[in-house]
């Protein structure tokens, strides 16, 4: 029509992150992540890494989808069966970190070499029972878990993780085996001369984490009902990644629970953010590498005191 205006409107970027829906989005996203967090948390502290988690998360899956499909009903299981085979799916990959505590404290061998035979063993075994196929047949009441929601739409998920952040908290800090997980951490000779039990930590430690990555595993399969292999690929870097920018130090006996809250939060919105702003994929790689190598350098130069030495080196004066 001949005259006619057009209004066209002024585009936002920051609302569009504030806005609820994506916070929450946000906060569903690294409920995963969040939850293992926990587990890699305590483990740093002793001074241990833990690379299976990710491929824990797929064994899980893929473990609780098969017993469904297989012994609980399929698509007509009930909720018993449900919560049964996700519990029995769980504790096996508890047995799983069991497993990695007694090659770590029994036979002296490096958890980083543990965690990544565990890592090819616990894929392998995910592959194999689901045929390398995605396992589906699982009833729509399954997803209660990952996609259900709670009072002001906070997901179900994310309710329970923040328990388990409060749990974790008070272990931490308000028990003997939380004193005792740092002193493991920050010298485990002396701890051990001290009377801590030094073996028992470690087991203690890796079975967490073990359960923490089965639990996830069981969210993941609910949120996207269905079990397969490939979920939880490159998980690990991300769960290290939350709790090293969270302020644990890799060097072990420091570290706060909340703190490992906050990284991994950081490290959701940092990808939020570049998800909305229409940052590449291959580019966001980058971003995150670059985070944790930074968390990772600050963590370094405070345990070698390196800006301490820096101030000193200039307030003395040098003769001539």
């Amino acid at each position: 029509m001949a005259g006619a205006r057009f209004a066209q409107p002024i585009s936002y970027r920051w609302p569009t992150f504030l806005m609820k829906d994506n916070l929450i989005n946000i906060s569903n996203q690294t409920v995963v992540i969040s939850t293992i967090a926990i587990g890699m948390t305590m483990v740093i502290i002793t001074g241990g890494i833990e690379l299976s988690v990710g491929s824990l998360i797929a064994l899980a899956s893929c473990l609780a989808a098969y017993f469904i499909r297989r012994y609980g009903g399929a698509t007509d299981a009930s909720t018993a069966a449900m919560i049964g085979y996700s519990a029995l799916a769980i504790l096996i990959c508890g047995c799983m970190g069991l497993f990695t505590g007694a090659m770590v404290t029994l036979f002296s061998i490096p958890p980083f070499i543990v965690t990544l035979a565990t890592m090819m063993v616990a894929s392998g075994l995910a592959y194999i029972i689901s045929s390398g196929y995605t396992i589906f047949e699982i009833p729509d009441a399954y997803t209660y878990l990952g996609r259900g929601t709670l009072f002001w739409g906070i997901p179900i998920s994310v309710c329970i993780c923040l328990l388990l952040y409060i749990a974790a908290h008070i272990l931490m800090s308000c028990t003997a085996i939380g004193r005792y997980i740092y002193a493991v951490g920050g010298n485990r000779e002396a701890a051990r001369l001290s009377g801590v039990p030094v073996r028992f930590i470690f087991f203690f430690v890796y079975v967490v984490i073990a359960l923490l990555a089965g639990f996830g595993g069981i969210i993941t399969a609910s949120q996207l009902k269905a079990g397969a292999p490939i979920y939880g690929v490159g998980y690990e870097m991300f769960v290290i990644a939350s709790t090293v920018v969270g302020g644990t130090s890799l060097a072990g006996g420091e570290g706060k629970i909340f703190g490992t809250l906050i990284g991994s939060f950081i490290i959701a919105t940092i990808q939020n953010g570049m998800n909305l702003l229409g940052v590449e994929s291959y580019t966001q790689k980058v971003v995150l590498g670059l985070v944790i190598l930074a968390a990772v350098l600050l963590d370094r130069l405070k345990q070698t005191d390196f800006f301490w030495t820096q101030r000193r080196a200039k307030a003395v004066p040098v003769e001539g």
